[in-house]
């Protein structure tokens, strides 16, 4: 738990200093005067004013009490009198280019912090398993394309161009974008014992999904890497300690089926439901070089109106690992690329779920910011800076959303005024911003019941 909370609040001051620093450096750039800097809202717990500052400037800068945003307040007529010596430090009588640099740089710095955190990542490498695949769930897409197991894919990609996967989760992201975007993935399965390598293709385009939830991959089929099929830790008081089940324990079948690697054991103790009653199976093991026969009775969980069994332990050893690592420039150009397919993927999103096409339980809140922030930590620094760099991507985007309150609306107003010469009438101004106030907390509500929902529910 306070793992999860230092992790959020530190996600949560790096995003926010360094959007609001985009908004403070272009600021000071165009010669506008900046009086406060702040990170948070509400009491300031710390504040100070720098000896050495850009000539003109005073800024003051504060950390608030409240973590959730940040300003940066600029002299400005339409706020308070300016003395006229000052006036022309005043933001509102900057030209339009440089309101509209200021207004953007906020969510570009926080584009340009991604790059740069997926360039680090990049640089230092990521521990991630080989995209060697598990048995695939009955009757789903990658068993109709012909995949059963074991396959290694050396390369995938979409409309014929195939580049190297270099992990399993390098091939989750690419079957991601393929599923949300309604397009087949092609796949190229490494050969074997000096059999030639073959190709497939995955269907995604037949599915018709709106969220990216594991649901979506239990359609898609391919769920987890191979790992084989072993138990871990045991609970106590569970169905696999009452069975006599042990950690080490390799599980070979369950009632005669021969069970290959850790995902199928899985799909088969889910499966071991019948009329929402457990089924008694018998489990041919192997213990210590010996074969053993134990009887496991599960226990029935309900998990989305759907009662599947559970043994309470950890099912499947850990799989097979490769360091995925790039050199200076590759990795500078990979971060750049994975930037642009994040920002391009949330964008296609938010604009199916305008029409229709996306359910909104894909909008999160900031609870489940704080699960995932935890989780990531956990897993090691690396897997943070991905987690930051994600959520760095989802602020930077979302503040150029053409919502009124936003970076986007006011690039929008920016846009009408070097359309027809004039600014928007204070009146119309006003509506527009308790307009988008009053959408913005209905996103933040919906977003805040699906993080409920999605953690406890």
């Amino acid at each position: 738990m306070l793992l999860t909370v230092i992790a959020f609040v530190v996600a949560l001051g790096v995003l926010i200093a360094v959007h609001e620093y985009g908004h403070y450096r272009v600021a000071v750039a165009c010669g506008v005067k900046v009086e406060r800097f702040s990170v948070g809202f509400g009491k300031a717990l710390f504040r100070w004013q720098p000896r050495r500052q850009h000539p003109g400037q005073q800024t003051e800068f504060v950390i608030g009490a409240f973590p959730f945003g940040g300003y940066v307040k600029m002299l400005d007529e339409r706020e308070g009198p300016v003395a006229p010596e000052e006036r022309h430090r005043a933001f509102n009588t900057q030209p339009l280019r440089s309101r509209a640099a200021i207004v953007a740089a906020g969510p570009i710095a926080n584009l340009l912090l991604a790059v740069a955190l997926y360039t680090a990542v990049n640089w230092i490498g990521v521990q991630e398993p080989v995209a060697t695949l598990a048995r695939p769930v009955a009757g789903s897409l990658a068993e109709s394309a012909g995949l059963k197991g074991g396959e290694h894919i050396s390369r995938a990609g979409f409309d014929g161009e195939l580049t190297p996967v270099q992990s399993f989760e390098d091939l989750r992201w690419r079957m991601t974008r393929g599923a949300l975007d309604g397009r087949d993935l092609k796949l190229e399965v490494a050969g074997e014992g000096g059999r030639p390598a073959r190709e497939l293709v995955l269907p995604l385009s037949r599915m018709e999904t709106k969220d990216a939830d594991p649901q979506m991959f239990r359609k898609i089929g391919v769920l987890a890497p191979l790992t084989r099929p072993e138990i871990g830790e045991v609970m106590k008081g569970s169905a696999a300690e009452a069975a006599g089940l042990l950690d080490g324990d390799v599980v070979r079948a369950i009632g005669g089926t021969p069970i290959i690697d850790g995902q199928q054991l899985r799909e088969a103790i889910r499966a071991s439901v019948d009329g929402g009653q457990p089924r008694t199976q018998a489990w041919q093991i192997e213990r210590g070089g010996r074969a053993l026969t134990i009887d496991v009775k599960p226990e029935v969980r309900e998990e989305g109106g759907v009662k599947v069994g559970r043994v309470g332990a950890y099912v499947g050893a850990p799989p097979e690992m490769v360091t995925v690592r790039q050199g200076v420039v590759d990795g500078i150009w990979r971060g750049v690329v994975r930037t642009w397919e994040v920002s391009a993927l949330t964008v296609r999103m938010m604009g199916k779920m305008v029409i229709g096409e996306a359910s909104i339980k894909n909008l999160s809140g900031p609870l489940t910011i704080a699960d995932y922030a935890g989780k990531s930590a956990s897993l090691g620094f690396t897997q943070y800076l991905v987690f930051l760099a994600l959520i760095s991507v989802s602020l930077g985007v979302l503040n150029l959303m053409p919502l009124p309150v936003l970076d986007g609306g006011h690039l929008m107003y920016y846009l009408w005024e070097g359309l027809t010469g004039k600014s928007v009438s204070d009146a119309w101004m006003e509506r527009l911003q308790r307009g988008g106030v009053a959408l913005l907390l209905v996103m933040m509500s919906v977003a805040l019941f699906n993080d409920v929902t999605r953690l406890f529910g």
